[in-house]
């Protein structure tokens, strides 16, 4: 039986705020979200969408379900489900698996475990998705690769990779906001005045990184060294970054963030 709604959200916080702010190939009205806080339910409201309060008549009534909720919150959630039919779960629970998602809901539907990070809230987010349970489908693929390439950009994964990704994008982006705070307040303490400096640290990182993007026929390595000359100002920063150990620094801060990402997924 043909459903009322193409996409039904549980849980109307920051996030499902972005990626629905994202959706334009999908009709408002065919959208409809369900959040206890009236003051979510205000915000979604300005996008047009259905809004609710009651869960079950959002998963009993849309093809495709994504859950949008703390992991913490999951098994109340679950229980206000306990008895509908669900399909097809899109899930953006940190470390919650899909065997985890099948076992509290009805009649196990198929679902895909998706890992967004904070800067889909404005257009360029890095989304990993495990797609197995739908790679027998075309439609079913297309239709969650769309939603979260309308926010940023996608790579496909298979679950057991999600931890690292967490490792790398989920939490990465706290990692930039550091490395640019400490230009900031190095250039400060160099003579710049606060706005200075973060004017040159912020375009500096938004372009470095973009034309790690473009060049494609270029190693990170041999990029580091275009920027370097013997005897001249960048290698002296890089030696001592290397003297640091920034690199071990960085693998040692992501495989913290992993650790505790397997640990979660564990209880």
């Amino acid at each position: 039986m043909k459903k009322q709604y193409k996409l039904g959200v549980i849980g109307g916080g920051f996030m499902a705020q972005a990626i629905l702010s994202g959706i334009d190939f999908i009709k408002p009205k065919k959208i409809i979200v369900s959040d206890p806080s009236p003051a979510a339910q205000e915000k979604l409201s300005y996008l047009g969408v259905n809004v609710t309060e009651n869960n079950r008549d959002v998963a009993d009534n849309c093809e495709y379900l994504l859950l949008a909720v703390k992991p913490q919150t999951f098994p109340a959630v679950a229980e206000s489900l306990r008895g509908v039919p669900v399909e097809k779960v899109i899930s953006i629970m940190a470390g919650v698996k899909k065997q985890v998602i099948k076992d509290a809901l009805f009649k196990e539907p198929k679902v895909v475990r998706v890992m967004p990070n904070l800067p889909c809230s404005i257009g360029f987010g890095m989304t990993a998705l495990d797609l197995s349970d739908f790679e027998e489908d075309v439609d079913d693929c297309a239709f969650v690769q769309e939603i979260f390439n309308r926010i940023g950009n996608v790579l496909v994964v298979p679950e057991e990779k999600l931890n690292a990704v967490t490792g790398i994008s989920g939490s990465g982006p706290a990692y930039v906001y550091l490395f640019i705070d400490g230009l900031i307040k190095a250039g400060m303490a160099q003579g710049l005045d606060e706005e200075e400096a973060k004017t040159l640290a912020v375009n500096t990182v938004v372009g470095g990184a973009e034309m790690v993007v473009h060049a494609e026929d270029k190693t990170i390595e041999e990029m580091v060294a275009a920027v370097c000359s013997k005897g001249g100002t960048t290698i002296q920063a890089v030696d001592s970054f290397k003297r640091d150990d920034m690199e071990g620094m960085i693998g040692r801060a992501v495989a913290a963030c992993v650790k505790r990402a397997e640990e979660l997924s564990e209880n």
